[in-house]
C-alpha cells in the first residue's frame, strides 16, 4: 500500500512543474507580443494632457 502512495507523490511535483513552466512560457509570450505590437504599430504616441498657453 505504501508503494501506491509513493508513486502518486512522485508524479505530483512533475505535474506542478509542468503547469508552472507552461504558465511562465505563456506570460513571457504575452509580454514579448505586447512589446512588439507597441513598437511596430506605427501609431504616434499620444500627446500629453497639458494645454499650451498662448503667448
Amino acid at each position: 500500500m505504501s508503494e501506491n502512495l509513493s508513486a502518486s507523490d512522485a508524479a505530483r511535483p512533475r505535474w506542478r512543474g509542468l503547469v508552472t513552466t507552461v504558465m511562465l512560457v505563456l506570460i513571457s509570450v504575452m509580454i514579448v507580443r505586447d512589446i512588439l505590437i507597441r513598437r511596430w504599430a506605427g501609431s504616434p504616441p499620444t500627446p500629453p494632457d497639458t494645454t499650451q498657453q498662448s503667448r
